[in-house]
Formats: structure tokens, C-alpha cells, sequence
């Protein structure tokens, strides 16, 4: 008889186990009682593949210093961001100034187209001067002052030799009294001032090299309403100085004392000569005008202006005077001022005495040697 199955009732009842969605056994408790031997299989080959970090350090204790090579490998450490570098002090400094001088340039050439359209006044021509440099290495500039109304029109009023680059490396003015009785080339002897009547600029240049021996190589001429207009420009609150006296001149009243002068009155004070002292009295104040005006350019408000008012004087005057020259030469000179400009009026003190000319009028009679030394010791040293 075959066996039966005390349990045949049990399993009849069973339902089948419906398998699930996904169904993952490992994830799933086992409730069984007894463990699950295929686990333990599984965990056992994979001992066996792949050795604990126990084992490596048991296995590998003859080897200390040797290490597993999962471990060979470097990690890599994350980068540092980089710190953004910053303008050192010093390269800011030079970044400013860079920026100060283009910024100079463009005003003054904003300055020079503005004088060269101005249409109030009359355009000075350039002309044809023949200059040379100066035995010693010296940049002489001769400068002419001129007024184109009056009887004087057409003469030279002010008549100045600026020397740059000189043996002594300060810059040097000379300053000619109109009166003085010289040999022009090409004509009878004559005031200096009628040199630039006959022959222009250039004849100006002979006059001086024959008489002096002063060898200039550039020009400059200005007209004096010209000069009203850049000094206005410069300094539109005026310029202070200390009047010498009461003076009257085309009009205008200048008390004595100290006080501020536009452009038009300050041009009346540097032409007056009706007194005693004469053409003396007119270079000095002259002089005294550019102490004035050279020692307020140090003012750092006067300084802003001064590049376009340099572009405008350079517009209106007539000159031959490179650009370059000026760009270069000209912050340098500003920056001294007054005190760095050494001075000397010709002719010099005892070299002189008043005469009568047939043709030319009251003139200055002068020891020519005693003032032709005086020059050259003067531009040498």
C-alpha cells in the first residue's frame, strides 16, 4: 500500500505564492527559520574574488609599505581658486599719469583747432625763417610781440630770445629794448624793432647772430590781441600782480597796488612807456608780467587750463616750433615757473646812452662789445 500523505489536506489548501512586480529575493525578509544557504554562497565567492581590507593587511604583513592597488592611484585634490590679481601702488601711479598726459595732448589740440577758426582775428602767416641750432646745443626761440593796429603796426614791440637745452640746463630769456640802435644786414643801421619791418622774422634772426652772435633756431610771433584772448583763457578770475604805478594807456587806468588783471589791462601794463624811464620801464614790467603769469601757472586750477590754453596760443601765433618740441619742453618749463627762468635785458647796465637819429628818431646808443660779451657769458654759463 503506498504512504499517505498525513498533509495532503494542508497542501490542497495552499495557494501559490503570486509573484510580484519587480520582486527583488534580496530585498525581500526571509521568515523561513532556516538561513538562506545561497546567501552565504554569494558572500563566500565574492570573499574569495575580492579580498577585505583585512585580508590585504594580514596577507600583506611582510610588506608593509606596500599597498593595495586600488589605493596606488592619486586622488585628485580640488584646484584653488586663483586670486585676481590687483594694480600695484606704483603701476597706478603710472596708469594716472599715463592718463594726465593723454588727456593734456587732446585739450591742447582741442585749444589749437579753436584758435585756428577763430575768425575775430586776423590769421599770422607762417614764415620762412632759416634758423639754425646754437653753437653750445642750445634751442634758441626767438619770440616777437607785434601789434597790427597803430602807428607801430608792422614792428616788432617785443623782441625776446628764449634759450632751452642750454649748457646750463635752465631756461634763459633775453629781453632787447625796441630803441636799440644795431647793423641790420641789407639796410642802414637802425632800431632793432624796425628789423622785423623790413625782412620779417628772418631778418630779425640776421640782425641778432650779426650784432649778438646769438644763433636761433625756431619762432615764434604773437599778435597782442591774441595775447588778451590766451591769457583770459588762463586765468579768467585774472592775474595778480603788483602795479608799479598809476598808469593810463588806450584808455585804461591802472592804479598802483596790488590787484588782478584780465588780459586787456595786463597788455596795457607790460606796453606803457610814457615816462622818464621809457623803454627801461616797458621791458621790465614786461618781465614782471611773465614772473606773474609763470608763477601762477603752479596753481593746480590754472594747470587743467593751461593745455588747451597752450593749443590757443600756439593756434593764433605764427611759428615754426615743432610740436613734438612743445609737448615735450613745455610741462617741464610751466612746472618751474617764474623762479626757474634765469633773465637778462640788453643792453646791459653802463653799455648804454641816449642818442638822436635823422631818420629813426630817439635812439639807444650801445658799447656793442660790452653787450655782445655780456650775451654770450650770460647763455654759456
Amino acid at each position: 500500500m503506498s504512504r499517505v500523505d498525513r498533509y495532503k489536506h494542508i497542501h490542497d489548501k495552499a495557494k501559490p505564492v503570486e509573484e510580484k512586480k519587480g520582486f527583488n529575493p534580496r530585498k525581500e525578509k526571509n521568515h523561513s527559520t532556516e538561513p538562506d544557504n545561497s546567501y552565504y554562497q554569494e558572500q563566500e565567492w565574492q570573499t574569495e574574488k575580492e579580498p577585505t581590507l583585512e585580508s590585504n593587511s594580514t596577507v600583506n604583513q611582510s610588506e608593509p609599505d606596500q599597498k593595495p592597488k586600488q589605493f596606488l592611484k592619486k586622488e585628485k585634490q580640488p584646484k584653488k581658486p586663483r586670486k585676481k590679481r590687483r594694480f600695484s601702488w606704483p603701476k597706478r601711479i603710472i596708469l594716472f599719469i599715463v592718463l594726465l598726459l593723454v588727456l593734456a595732448v587732446g585739450f591742447f589740440f582741442k585749444g589749437k583747432f579753436y584758435a585756428e577758426n577763430d575768425n575775430s582775428l586776423p590769421k599770422e602767416a607762417l614764415e620762412t625763417f632759416n634758423g639754425v641750432k646754437s653753437a653750445n646745443g642750445a634751442n634758441n626761440i626767438l619770440i616777437l610781440g607785434s601789434d597790427t593796429r597803430g602807428d607801430d603796426a608792422g614792428r616788432a614791440d617785443t623782441i625776446m630770445v628764449l634759450q632751452l637745452d642750454g649748457p646750463s640746463k635752465k631756461p634763459k630769456l633775453i629781453s632787447f629794448m625796441r630803441d636799440t640802435f644795431v647793423d641790420i644786414p641789407g639796410y642802414d643801421a637802425n632800431k632793432i624793432n624796425s628789423a622785423y619791418a623790413l625782412g620779417g622774422a628772418d631778418l630779425v634772426r640776421q640782425t641778432l647772430a650779426e650784432n649778438f652772435n646769438i644763433q636761433c633756431r625756431y619762432y615764434a610771433k604773437v599778435d597782442f590781441q591774441s595775447f588778451e584772448k590766451i591769457v583770459d583763457s588762463m586765468f579768467p578770475s585774472g592775474v595778480k600782480i603788483d602795479a608799479e604805478k598809476d598808469l593810463n594807456l588806450d584808455g585804461v587806468d591802472i592804479a598802483k597796488g596790488s590787484q588782478k588783471m584780465d588780459g586787456h589791462t595786463l597788455l596795457q601794463y607790460s606796453r606803457f612807456r610814457m615816462d622818464e624811464e621809457g623803454d627801461f620801464g616797458r621791458v621790465r614790467r614786461q618781465q614782471q608780467v611773465m614772473t606773474a603769469v609763470m608763477g601762477q601757472l603752479k596753481n593746480p586750477l590754472a594747470l587743467l587750463r593751461t593745455p588747451e590754453s597752450l593749443g590757443r596760443l600756439v593756434g593764433y601765433m605764427s611759428t615754426d616750433v615743432p610740436t613734438t618740441f612743445m609737448l615735450s619742453n613745455g610741462p617741464s618749463l610751466m612746472l618751474k615757473g617764474s623762479s626757474g627762468i634765469e633773465r637778462l635785458t640788453v643792453p646791459v647796465e653802463g653799455s648804454w646812452s641816449n642818442g638822436e637819429s635823422a631818420y629813426a628818431g630817439s635812439i639807444l646808443e650801445i658799447d656793442l662789445d660790452m653787450n655782445r660779451s655780456a650775451v654770450q657769458n650770460f647763455l654759456d654759463q
